[in-house]
């Protein structure tokens, strides 16, 4: 799987969010609790955008008239149907045998590391993935051979 660096840690303030292009999909990113979360910006009920959905706790009733809140904010209510789905699972609360949003693995790296990474692609040779992908696109990919 290919690794898309889209944002520093400091440019998504805690309960917010942030749209990003990863290949030509539109990926959100929520920080909540400390944690960064990643979705297709897209309900699969009526494609709604997910960064304009409601943050949400689990609410559970063992019993009349008494409540509890968990996980607050790690669960999305969808802002044109109410659909809700977890953050962490993509898992639908409606339909949960077969709807699920898209989620993508997130990775907090410092920038120190990131540089040494590319620092030693290029001497060994080889171009970071992302310049790879735009040069063959430029090129064509008759032009590479390697």
């Amino acid at each position: 799987m290919a690794r898309h660096i889209v944002a520093r840690t400091t440019e998504i303030p805690p309960g917010g969010n942030k749209v990003v292009d990863v290949d030509g999909r539109d990926i959100v990113v929520f920080h909540v609790n400390g944690e960064f979360f990643a979705l297709l910006n897209r309900c699969p009920h009526e494609g709604a955008p997910l960064d304009k959905a409601a943050c949400v706790a689990r609410l559970t009733s063992p019993e009349p008239g008494v409540y509890q809140r968990s996980r607050v904010g790690e669960l999305l209510r969808c802002a044109w149907h109410g659909w809700e789905f977890d953050m962490r699972t993509g898992q639908s609360y409606f339909d949960p045998n077969r709807v699920k949003v898209r989620t993508y693995p997130v990775v907090i790296e410092d920038g120190e590391t990131l540089a040494k990474h590319d620092q030693i692609i290029r001497a060994r040779g080889r171009r970071p993935p992302g310049l790879l992908r735009r040069w063959r696109r430029r090129r064509g990919p008759q032009a590479f051979h390697g």
